[in-house]
């Protein structure tokens, strides 16, 4: 960790989503350093590397979990020599099974500590089990408000049923690990292709007037991309509709359609 010897100041934590609360935190430090649990999915693994911006370093947690408090601090010290200040949220636990908060923390490190009130959005305590849930019950914009950033996910462009481009709208069809997904519907998104985002819908779910297989896909609006293989991003910007079962594909085509006209006025 030779870059971690001139680091004065840090901010610690798990920072799954990279929310506004963890977006305080990080604003504050020179760099940060991140619990990984494997269990993060807002942002999984070493995706925080990226929207964080500022040099990060990775504590995985089976490698720290039996530490004490105490050696947790003095582990601290030893890999970052020149350490004067630590930001962490009011919230912050550390040590064996999380023997230590704050006031803990200020009474072991010598340096400053620095910690960071709850952060509130309308009302709302901003944590990441709450922008999980409000995730998962399609509420995405509220998410995307708690985040300050549209909720984002990537995947590999995988071979479709082919029904879309004869017969609907051609589509993209994405195979995504370990994101959490947004409960089933369709989304006004946009879609990151060779590093232009394009105004698009997306579905997520069963396809359930089809084959009920499952099934990730979304369609560029107004724009022929052609063939594309490789991995893209999928921003979710709004709900449209909930998953639903249509009488065949003439019904389904219409109601495509419609969507697609919302996730345009959406988009803009």
């Amino acid at each position: 960790m030779k870059l971690a010897n001139s680091i004065k100041s840090i901010a610690i934590g798990s920072f799954d989503g990279i929310h506004r609360g963890h977006q305080a935190l990080i604003s504050r430090a020179e760099a940060v350093v991140i619990i990984e649990r494997n269990s993060s999915v807002l942002t999984p693994g070493y995706k925080r590397t990226k929207k964080i911006k500022k040099i990060c370093f990775f504590y995985h947690f089976d490698k720290i979990k039996s530490l004490s408090a105490k050696e947790f601090v003095k582990q601290l010290k030893e890999d970052f020599p020149k350490l004067e200040t630590i930001i962490v949220g009011y919230d912050f636990g550390f040590g064996y099974r999380k023997e230590g908060d704050t006031t803990l923390l200020q009474e072991l490190f010598s340096g400053k500590v620095t910690v960071i009130k709850e952060v509130r959005h309308k009302g709302i305590s901003v944590h990441s089990r709450s922008i999980k849930e409000f995730i998962k019950n399609g509420e995405i914009q509220l998410a995307n408000e708690l985040l300050n950033h549209n909720y984002c996910i990537d995947g590999e462009v995988i071979t479709g049923q082919g029904l879309g481009k004869k017969e609907l709208v051609p589509t993209l069809n994405l195979k995504v690990q370990n994101y959490l997904l947004p409960k089933e519907g369709v989304y006004a998104t946009r879609t990151l292709i060779d590093g232009s985002w394009l105004p698009s819908v997306s579905f997520l779910g069963h396809r359930v007037t089809t084959d009920n297989s499952f099934a990730i896909e979304t369609h560029i609006l107004d724009i022929d991309i052609g063939s594309i293989t490789g991995n893209i991003e999928l921003e979710f910007i709004a709900f449209i509709r909930d998953n639903q079962k249509f009488d065949g594909v003439d019904t389904l085509r219409v109601a495509i359609e419609q969507d697609i006209e919302k996730s345009r006025a959406l988009s803009l």
